[in-house]
């Protein structure tokens, strides 16, 4: 076909002045330059001569136009719009080149980032063609944005936010009807003491505790002195240790104290004695490492053992439990920060107390026990408590973990904040524990699973252990203070062993599903603390009722 010797129309001109950028995984722009080198590194053009053509009889040009880039749908445009400009003349070449500048501002500006590229295409492009009516609107397969492929790789920050709005609209109407209907209901009875006088035994023996770490330290610099051997060091930490929380047991058990108190002291002792175990078994790794050394074993280690009551003092007030000489420290304290946290601990602790008060205690006082009478009473008992009991579970982690520790960590400028991760993810149970408390977990795997490991115990019989431990100080938590000894709690977090399993499997069945995330909240929040707090209110009203 012979085309005439000049265009008189404008796309070829446009077509000569676009530059393509060379471009990865996703295209960035299309832009003008008027730079007739970059013009030369885009763009190759061909003149030649021909006859008339369908325009008329002006002279004939051939404009053959090859972009340069990666892109491969960037590449397929730029061939059709080559095509387009060799073969056609006139107003037809123009509904082509059109055409197809058209399609490759709209390829390029398909992807992710849709409405930003799109903009900075239009930017660059000559509003005549952008969008023309001849350019394909569809031109990849694409799925809904809440269809199962593709409704976790979504934002779903508004979906979050509305969930707020109607968690805070409908608890909000709750409240004000149960006001209206039963009034404040804020008392004391199950949480305090009816005489104080009877919580002073409490208090002092708190005051009392830090004489155990004392006594741990003096232990610590008579075995660096050498003045005992080594297996005396360790009776005297595992009776320093035991004593620690033998004591508080008998005390608490010994005053007709309030629940609350006894609860905050068994945390306290609970507390003391794994900094106590942890100081105790820091210090003999130390005094092994040293030894070594001394006997040229690990010459490459530059070790030396070290007993400071500074650092001792520091550990048992810092946010942690496992000890070691020296913290990463923040550089300061953000007083306005701090009071912020303070000013939250204030509001979120009267959130517990209200809804405790407001909802939970008449709730269980007109419950019956879950082990008898009407089992389908019972069940709607349990299913009324868990909300209430997962709002005040939710409070108290926000309060303790999240707050209260950060509160602390920025007083005694304790860098090392990673008090809890995202245990809200958690698919199976054993996850969740893993995540939820860390200073807790990293005791445990530092003191209790790792050197059952290195003793040769399999690593199920160490996860079984740690249970065990776990269970034994959350019954030392709840019956002590309730003077009764029925074994719910430890029977409780013995029984996250076989959820561990079963989570496991679920999991394992059902890959990249939230089948293991549903049954850790279904089975820890909605049914096992509701059970747990009727089945402990049930047993200490029946023992006052015969006591009385």
């Amino acid at each position: 076909m012979a085309v005439g010797s000049s265009i008189r129309i404008f796309p070829i001109a446009y077509i000569e002045s676009i530059r393509i950028e060379p471009m990865t995984a996703n295209p960035e722009s299309i832009t003008s330059s008027s730079d007739d080198n970059n013009n030369n590194n885009h763009l190759r053009r061909r003149r030649g001569s021909g006859g008339s053509g369908g325009g008329g009889g002006d002279k004939s040009v051939d404009d053959v136009t090859e972009l340069d880039s990666s892109s491969v749908e960037s590449s397929n445009s730029s061939d059709d719009l080559t095509s387009d400009v060799r073969d056609g003349s006139g107003n037809g070449g123009l509904d082509k080149v059109s055409e197809a500048v058209s399609t490759t501002v709209g390829k390029i500006s398909d992807g992710d980032g849709v409405q930003e590229e799109q903009r900075k295409a239009n930017k660059t492009t000559p509003l005549k063609y952008v969008y023309r009516a001849s350019a394909p609107a569809h031109r990849r397969n694409k799925e809904s944005p809440l269809s199962s492929a593709a409704i976790f790789k979504q934002s779903h920050a508004g979906l979050l936010n509305l969930c707020i709005v109607v968690l805070i609209a409908v608890n909000s109407r709750l409240i004000i009807e149960n006001l209206m209907k039963y009034g404040l209901l804020i008392g004391s009875g199950f949480w305090s003491s009816s005489t104080s006088v009877r919580d002073w035994p409490l208090l002092m023996c708190c005051l009392s505790l830090p004489i155990f770490p004392l006594a741990a330290f003096l232990v610590e610099r008579m075995a660096q002195k050498k003045y005992m051997t080594e297996h005396v060091v360790v009776t005297l930490h595992i009776v320093i240790t035991t004593t620690s929380i033998l004591y508080p047991v008998l005390v608490i058990l010994r005053c007709d104290s309030a629940f609350l108190s006894g609860v905050t002291l068994m945390m306290f002792a609970c507390i003391v004695w794994m900094k106590l175990v942890s100081y105790a078994h820091t210090n003999y790794d130390m005094r092994q490492l040293a030894k070594s050394v001394d006997e040229g074993e690990n010459s490459e280690i530059n070790y030396s053992y070290n007993v400071s009551f500074k650092s001792l003092a520091y550990f048992m007030v810092a946010p942690t439990l496992c000890y070691q000489l020296s913290y990463p420290r923040s550089a300061s304290i953000r007083k306005g920060w701090l009071a912020r946290q303070l000013i939250k601990l204030v509001i979120f602790t009267g959130l517990m107390g209200f809804i405790i008060e407001q909802y939970i205690n008449p709730i269980v006082r007109s419950s019956q026990h879950p082990f008898q009478g009407n089992l389908l009473y019972a069940i709607e008992r349990v299913l009324k408590l868990s909300v209430p009991i997962l709002y005040v579970w939710l409070c108290m982690f926000y309060s303790l973990f999240h707050l209260w520790l950060n509160i602390l960590a920025e007083i005694l400028r304790f860098g090392d904040r990673e008090f809890y991760k995202d245990w809200w993810n958690a698919k199976t149970i054993d996850e969740y524990w893993r995540l939820w408390n860390m200073p807790v977990h990293k005791w445990m795997v530092r003191h209790i699973y790792f050197p059952c490991l290195r003793n040769g115990i399999p690593k199920g019989v160490a996860m079984v252990i740690s249970f065990f431990i776990s269970a034994v100080f959350h019954e030392l938590c709840i019956a002590v203070p309730c003077r009764l000894f029925k074994f719910w709690a430890f029977i409780g977090i013995m029984f996250q062993i076989p959820l561990v399993i079963l989570t496991n499997f679920l999991q394992n069945k059902f890959k990249n599903s939230n089948v293991g995330n549903m049954t850790f909240w279904c089975f820890f929040c909605i049914v096992g603390q509701p059970m747990c707090v009727l089945l402990y209110y049930h047993d200490v009203m029946n023992r006052n009722g015969s006591a009385s």
